[in-house]
């Protein structure tokens, strides 16, 4: 028998299982995030094969979802020097690059620009000639003032050619740089497709050092498995493709925890709500997988157009602060202990009231060591709010007023009570506490492909075919086995605004797991 072991790292806590291969859960576990996250995650693990008496050799596989990327731009910390390439002088210039960012990201991220000649139109045909002199002199000037470089080129997702000689030329000139090229990021639209790319060039290295870490961590206890990142469509990536596009593993919590609910609740279409001790994430699946973003998403923000998961975040978990103003208004968050609760939260002894001493004293959940000293006024209050800002979040997400089940994952979806506005039933599936690991381990890899294509002289048969064949090898790229890979999704979606005919198409592919192991990080 061969196990899986899959890991997430959320904002208070790091939970844990191991799988076999039949999907069984052998043990579960859930730990305080640490300051330096590896601690965390080896205290995890251990508990996990302590209580499974599984040999560490039996894991096969290791799949990780982590916030590592998502902090680091949040906090502006560890992010690389990046070094700026945009193709399509003289047309693009109107608007420099990095327009609209906060400036302080912009202070930390970017070190040097350039524009030059090059680029496409809509329909693959050649805007003008690439400058690769005005690259050259760029690279040779900045090259060792940087460690990344961002090259987006106008309509590159149609003809990727100027942007790929640029990749080649670094690589043999300036391989100590890493590259992100728009094309294999971000969709139609320039600016955005610039921006996704400048912030996966900035966060390279804090996914390389994320992954060491893990890989760190396991061997210590005796783990040599194949590792996989989480990524935020609900599947997986072999680590050397997610240290090529680290940007994908952003809001991979939730959606880790969605396919988790899919997976334990056996539901398919529903609304999911993910309560953690310091926030809780509202989304959708639709077939099992979480639904995605139609509009482009601010990271940090800045405004990017690379696939994202249609989500509300609320500041609102197990941890969040409860306060009395003044003026005798309640205050629920969105501060939280976080994962000081056990030190801090009034059932554990501590001073601060927080809403698991509400729902303790709201009779809706039994944790702690002590029943909570809270006025019965204050709690009924914030549990009043607290309700009412789910039940909102719930009824933005949906697209129509009909009543649609709800399922309840993490740990503290125990706070919610049995009956919500605009909800059919609240589902809350066995083993809902670790719903994120659980839908990492269970993960599939996918390849997506998402793109114009000019239909003059073409059949529409033959674009959909080619987009699938392009979709399923950047699956077989991101680690699927070429043998299970199944057709997902496909839209096309036609342009009218556009002349020869153009339609934009998108295609999912998704399968197992490969068997290949990855030597990037030994590289």
């Amino acid at each position: 028998m061969k196990f899986r072991l899959g890991i997430d790292v959320g904002g208070t806590n790091t939970d844990a299982v191991i799988l076999d291969e039949n999907d069984k859960i052998i043990a579960k576990a859930k730990r305080p995030v640490t300051d330096d996250v590896v601690s965390s995650i080896k205290c995890a693990v251990e508990d996990i094969l302590n209580q499974s008496k599984i040999q560490p050799a039996l894991i096969t596989h290791a799949m990780l979802g982590t916030t590592q990327v998502t902090n680091a731009i949040i906090e502006r910390r560890r992010l690389n020097k990046v070094g700026l390439i945009r193709i399509g002088a003289p047309a693009t210039q109107a608007i420099p690059p990095l327009t609209g960012w906060p400036e302080d990201l912009k202070d930390v991220v970017q070190s040097a620009t350039t524009l030059v000649k090059g680029g496409h139109e809509f329909d693959g045909r050649l805007i003008s000639t690439l400058d690769k002199d005005g690259i050259r002199k760029f690279l040779d000037q900045y090259a060792y003032k940087i460690s990344a470089v961002a090259v987006t080129s106008v309509f590159s997702p149609v003809n990727a050619d100027h942007e790929q000689w640029v990749y080649e030329l670094i690589a043999r000139d300036y391989p100590h740089l890493s590259t992100s090229l728009s094309h294999e990021i971000g969709s139609i639209g320039l600016l955005e497709r610039e921006n996704a790319t400048v912030l996966n060039a900035a966060v390279t290295e804090v996914a390389r050092h994320a992954a060491s870490a893990f890989a760190q961590a396991l061997a210590t206890l005796g783990i040599s498995a194949e590792l996989f990142l989480a990524q935020n469509d609900g599947t997986l990536m072999a680590m050397d493709y997610a240290l090529r596009f680290p940007i994908l593993t952003v809001a991979c919590g939730p959606t880790n925890s969605m396919r988790g609910a899919a997976y334990l609740s056996h539901v398919n279409d529903a609304v999911i709500i993910d309560v953690g001790g310091t926030s809780s994430d509202i989304g959708v699946i639709q077939g099992g997988f979480p639904r995605q973003s139609a509009m482009a998403v601010e990271v940090g923000g800045v405004r990017t157009n690379f696939r994202m998961p249609d989500l509300i975040a609320l500041g609102l978990g197990g941890g969040s602060r409860i306060r009395q103003l003044p003026d005798g208004a309640v205050r629920v968050g969105p501060d939280s202990v976080g994962y000081r609760i056990i030190e801090e939260g009034l059932v554990f002894g501590g001073d601060i009231p927080t809403l698991t001493d509400v729902a303790v004293f709201e009779g809706k959940a039994h944790v702690g060591t002590q029943f909570p000293n809270i006025s019965p006024a204050l709690s009924h209050k914030a549990y009043e709010i607290a309700i009412h800002m789910i039940e909102e979040g719930i009824d933005r997400i949906k697209t129509n007023s009909a009543p649609i089940p709800l399922i309840a994952v993490g740990g503290g979806s125990a706070l919610l009570p049995d009956r919500l506005e605009g909800v059919s039933e609240v589902i809350r599936p066995a083993n809902y506490d670790v719903a994120n690991a659980i839908g990492a381990a269970i993960a599939q890899v996918s390849g997506r492909v998402d793109r114009i294509y000019s239909m003059a002289g073409r059949k529409r048969e033959d674009v959909l075919a080619e987009a699938e064949v392009q979709a399923r090898a950047e699956a077989v790229r991101a680690g699927a086995d070429p043998g299970s890979l199944e057709l997902v999704e496909v839209e096309e979606i036609p342009l009218a605004y556009l002349p020869s005919n153009a339609s934009r198409v998108r295609v999912v592919v998704a399968g197992r797991l490969g068997g290949q192991k990855s030597n990037e990080l030994d590289a």
